[in-house]
């Protein structure tokens, strides 16, 4: 059930991409925690903004914690669902697998993600504000003044980001935890990307509000931003890779836990400079990224992706047969 569900989320993912935003989980998650930020993120003009605040982080803490429950609770109950269905001989299990798989698809947004990335290079080849005005469909840094080639540096650098965040750590979760490990991944990506932040955003103060969603996606992620890294390496330059001391070094460079992983694997694999002005610069010695790169980082994302399917497959059917007995 669950390797058909992995399956059929990844081939409605290819041909049909994301559902309507009406129907989209990851949407209705969204709505749920902007409404919740307004309650738990004070107004900078009511607090000082340095100050430390042990009630915005409990409430930000509880309305976490609260829309986890709520997100594993409905998961739960589609899996067991799926469970159910598969008393029913062969077409119960075909029944189950659809079910899980059209759940698991907008947790996946692999065929999202490399869209957005090709079209800010297709909007690169007609200008650079075009280019800007594109790379702001992927990221919220100020694009206004990038150049054409931190541009392409920070669509790779998404690229490399997001392939952890949209397919490879919802992939790892299902494979360890079904369907509920997959949803609470997602939800807890979603609120760190919401709430995560120091300091100051949109009129409201996140420093604390926003800590513990900070705090549990980097748990969440610890483990497959490296394996998103160590993916990276195997397909870019084979067995041999390039050594994880030069990947542990350049990840370290970025203020995030997990972030830098990925981004850094991209660079080294690319032989490219990646930097955020004032925040770091991943393999200083590397080239200028050029427009050929985005493609080849593309293909590596595709095979990363593949072989982690067939990692998870293998996963499977090993936790399968272990617990059978």
């Amino acid at each position: 059930m669950l390797i058909g569900a992995l399956l059929l989320a990844l081939a409605i993912d290819a041909c049909l991409g994301e559902p309507p935003a009406r129907f989209h989980p990851v949407v209705w998650m969204g709505h749920y925690l902007g409404w919740a930020g307004e309650q738990v993120a004070p107004l900078a003009v009511s607090v000082d903004v340095a100050a430390r605040d042990n009630k915005s982080f409990g409430l930000g803490a509880a309305a976490w914690l609260a829309g986890a429950i709520g997100v594993m609770c409905i998961s739960c109950a589609i899996q067991s669902l799926g469970l159910m269905l598969m008393e029913s001989a062969w077409l119960g299990n075909v029944l189950a697998a659809s079910l899980l798989g059209l759940a698991l698809k907008p947790l996946l947004a692999w065929r999202m993600l490399r869209g957005e990335v090709q079209a800010v290079e297709l909007a690169l080849v007609e200008s650079l504000p075009a280019g800007r005005e594109r790379l702001r469909w992927l990221v919220s840094r100020d694009v206004s003044a990038l150049t054409e080639s931190q541009v392409r540096e920070s669509a790779i650098e998404s690229l490399a980001e997001n392939l952890n965040d949209s397919v490879v750590a919802p992939i790892f979760w299902f494979m360890v935890l079904g369907l509920p490990g997959a949803a609470l991944y997602r939800f807890a990506n979603t609120a760190d990307a919401m709430w995560g932040y120091h300091g100051v955003r949109n009129g409201r103060v996140w420093e604390w509000a926003g800590k513990w969603a900070a705090r549990a996606d980097d748990v969440l992620s610890w483990v497959p931003a490296r394996l998103t890294a160590a993916l990276l390496a195997l397909v870019a330059r084979g067995p041999g890779g390039f050594s994880g001391s030069a990947l542990r070094r350049e990840a370290n460079r970025t203020p995030s836990p997990n972030s830098g992983w990925p981004m850094a694997a991209m660079a080294l694999a690319l032989n490219v400079c990646l930097h955020k002005p004032g925040v770091y610069t991943l393999n200083a010695p590397g080239r200028v990224p050029q427009a050929a790169d985005t493609d080849l980082a593309i293909g590596y994302t595709k095979k990363v992706v593949f072989i982690q399917v067939i990692i998870a497959v293998l996963a499977i059917f090993s936790i399968a047969f272990g617990a059978s007995p």
